[in-house]
């Protein structure tokens, strides 16, 4: 049964993590980026943090969030991320439609990773940040 699921790969989406100024105020946000030259429908993103600080087991709220469609070549802030979790693994689960098929896949920031000297050019959004496609 479970051979004969279609698990089509993803491409030309990304997750990233960009240090904005808001208001004066530097907060971190995650955005999902859509580098295809079609949109993306029904998009569900799952995110979560886990792993140990200081020898504790730390674990986050799960948070999901919905978007209806994301157009080709378009990006989405998905939510603001907290600095003190950049310690944790950060999870990110993508679920999306192309054309009525459905699409997933995972996304890991590793502990630690979310810092400048990973930094890269994030396209489409043209600012420095934490990528992963």
């Amino acid at each position: 049964m479970k051979k004969d699921i279609e698990r089509p790969e993803v491409e030309d989406i990304a997750m990233a993590i960009v240090l904005e100024e808001v208001d004066g105020e530097n907060i971190w946000n995650v955005f999902l980026i859509n580098l295809h030259i079609v949109p993306i429908k029904n998009v569900i993103v799952s995110s979560r943090g886990y792993g140990e600080i200081n020898g504790e087991m730390k674990r986050t709220s799960t948070l999901r969030h919905f978007f209806e469609e994301i157009p080709d070549l378009e990006f989405t802030r998905v939510e603001p991320i907290m600095e003190n979790t950049f310690g944790l693994t950060n999870e990110f689960w993508v679920s999306f439609y192309i054309d009525g098929k459905i699409y997933d896949k995972q996304y890991i920031f590793l502990p630690e990773t979310i810092n400048e000297k990973n930094f890269t050019k994030i396209p489409l959004l043209n600012v420095e940040g934490v990528m992963i496609r």
